[in-house]
């Protein structure tokens, strides 16, 4: 047997590692089951290239919990260790690497652990055992060694009576780690962490019953059998060639990935490349409708089958973080900050990749069957958009799939938009002028007064449409967006013809300041001379200020402030209106106030802006014209 001190200068490292290695100690199990794989993976390449001249067999990697002994074991069948190894590789490497992490990351330890550190792995066993053992034979001929260590930088080691190839490490759980040694723990954090390793894991057994015979009486009682409890999946569907794969083994996977999530994905890009990068993965798009808070973090990211993290933030852009799936990339440097990690240039490109990706997979989706992808729009517009509005490079691509819906649900590209609206839709300047309503509902009269012109009227209702059509507008000189309730309608898209005031200006003057006497300020008055049969009193919400305050407050554009200015409106009234020549006749004062205000209650009950109190005084009002 040999003694010795661990080759590191910090004498007191173990504290150390425990305090400032990683902030969630219970990764210590996914670092060493990924020891355990990586051994495995090792051996198998080594008999590939016919450098090992053993057998490799069936190898899995076995997780033992002895509670009352208070010890974890971790069982692999890889290519061991010799004496010399342990030696150079745990006493000196490994723990020459933990110094100089925790060097170099102690100070921001905390976003330091928001990623593993693989490589790195071994002593992460010090945040959870007091001791730990290593038992381990080489696939190379020579004698099995046991190496010992009780958390100082003193240990043993010396020869073991191990016969069969690989390591075992054994834990012995520090007191304030006992929740470690519940099987239900270890069964989580397998489940969390290694549930797609590429080598088969095996925690316990369990109970399977046969099947029944074909010729079994009735009362035939089935028998059972225990089965080691496999339980990860070794070849994850991401692993496969997208020609491997059918709809349902994609559908299959995506149960897999989230067990409790009842609705079926809409569809999934399968990611695969090798170069300049390897990267491979499935992100589904789930039904997401005009919600943008959205649970994120549903994209999972593994290193090679192994679960790293669920925040990809800087790794895949951040309109496809409303998307769930899978990302699994050797290439991604995780032994750094997050910070780190978003100026990396290889993640740079990951992102930029990801981005095409998508934009392509959407193009042939939209060219191979568009009625589908119409079908799906609503569900999936929120994403598309706010990948326009984030990323030049989306938005570049987007042109071929982006959708813009009519309120009588037909759908346009914005090229096909362009030529439907061109000879009815451009006004005197030559300017296309695109309608759209952002509530079927609340905009119905607008809508169809547009619609009896002959004009298209799309519905645009997600929340971030103002700073979208405010980008299309920058970059489609020749293009409006006008909602069709920000003026009536013969002033939305401005032809050549005028309509003549039965009302002189005297008379207008005289008009305007009687309605002033009783609207409130927050209404500009504006006199139009429009068909006589057109509504007498229209309330219109000015396109820029409504636009800029919509920004403002859903945030990154608008004027500073906007978001806080109360709401302004424009009073459109009808001069050429029977109502606008009784309230200009009128010599009474207070029967003027009276069709001032209700008329003015009219128009913004069709607007949904009469509420509370106001509205409790209409409907009595009105009730009371009636009797």
């Amino acid at each position: 047997m040999t003694t010795g001190k661990i080759n590191v200068s910090v004498e007191n490292i173990f504290p150390l590692i425990k305090k400032f290695l990683y902030s969630d100690h219970e990764i210590f199990l996914r670092e060493l089951v990924s020891n355990g794989t990586d051994a495995t993976l090792k051996l198998k390449h080594l008999i590939s290239i016919g450098e090992a001249k053993v057998e490799y067999g069936n190898p899995v990697i076995e997780i033992k919990v002895d509670k009352e002994g208070k010890k974890i074991h971790i069982i692999d069948q890889g290519l061991g260790m010799t004496a010399d190894e342990v030696e150079k590789y745990i006493n000196q490497v490994a723990f020459s690497g933990a110094e100089e992490f925790l060097d170099k990351y102690k100070d921001s330890a905390k976003d330091s652990g928001i990623i593993g550190h693989f490589g790195l792995g071994f002593y992460s066993a010090f945040m959870v055992a007091e001791k730990v053992e290593i038992i381990t034979k080489s696939y190379k001929d020579e004698p099995a060694a046991h190496w010992t260590c009780d958390g100082s930088p003193e240990f043993t080691l010396e020869p073991a009576d191990k016969t069969s190839r690989g390591t075992e490490i054994i834990l012995h759980i520090a007191e304030d780690s006992l929740e470690f040694l519940e099987d239900s723990k270890i069964s989580g954090l397998l489940s969390k962490y290694n549930k797609f390793m590429p080598i088969p894991i095996k925690f316990g057994t369990r109970t399977e019953t046969l099947p029944k015979p074909e010729d079994a009486p009735e009362d035939y009682i089935n028998e059972t059998i225990e089965v080691d409890n496999i339980i990860n999946n070794p070849n994850p569907a991401w692993t496969k060639q997208p020609s491997e794969l059918s709809d349902e083994d994609y559908k299959n996977f995506y149960r897999e990935l989230y067990p409790m999530q009842f609705e079926e994905p809409l569809f999934n890009i399968h990611l695969n490349v090798d170069y300049p990068f390897n990267l491979t993965g499935i992100l589904y798009f789930p039904k997401l409708g005009n919600d943008m808070q959205i649970q994120k973090d549903k994209i999972q990211l593994y290193q090679n089958q192994v679960y790293v993290t669920d925040n990809v933030e800087g790794i895949v852009p951040e309109f496809l973080t409303m998307l769930k799936g899978v990302i699994d990339s050797p290439d991604i440097p995780l032994n750094v900050s997050r910070s780190g990690l978003q100026a990396d240039g290889a993640v740079k490109k990951i992102s930029n990749y990801i981005t095409r990706k998508v934009a392509d997979k959407l193009k042939s989706l939209f060219n191979e069957n568009r009625a589908d992808f119409e079908a799906k729009w609503n569900d999936i517009k929120i994403v598309l958009e706010y990948g326009m509005l984030s990323e030049d490079k989306f938005y570049e691509k987007a042109g071929a799939f982006v959708l813009y819906p009519t309120v009588d649900d037909t759908y346009f590209t914005l090229e096909e938009l362009k030529e439907k609206l061109k000879e009815n839709q451009t006004d005197k300047d030559g300017k296309l002028v695109v309608l759209y309503a952002g509530n079927k509902d609340a905009q119905h009269s607008y809508i169809e007064a547009a619609k009896d012109k002959g004009y298209e009227v799309l519905l645009l209702d997600s929340p971030i449409i103002s700073h979208l059509i405010q980008k299309i507008e920058g970059d489609n000189s020749e293009l409006t967006f006008v909602r069709v309730d920000s003026d009536h309608v013969d002033n939305l898209i401005k032809k050549d013809e005028n309509t003549i005031s039965k009302l002189s200006d005297e008379e207008k003057a005289t008009l305007k300041t009687s309605l002033e006497a009783y609207i409130p300020k927050a209404y500009s008055v504006q006199l139009e001379a429009m068909d006589s049969q057109a509504a007498p009193f229209i309330i219109t919400q000015p396109e820029f200020m409504r636009r800029m305050k919509e920004m403002s407050q859903t945030g990154g554009g608008g004027m500073f402030g906007m978001g806080n200015m109360p709401e302004m409106y424009n009073l459109v009234v009808n001069t050429n209106s029977d109502l606008a020549s009784n309230i200009l006749n009128t010599e009474d004062k207070t029967h003027q106030e009276h069709l001032v205000k209700q008329a003015l209650d009219l128009a913004k009950l069709s607007q949904n802006l009469l509420k509370g109190e106001a509205l409790t005084a209409f409907v009595k009002r009105s009730f009371e014209m009636i009797k």
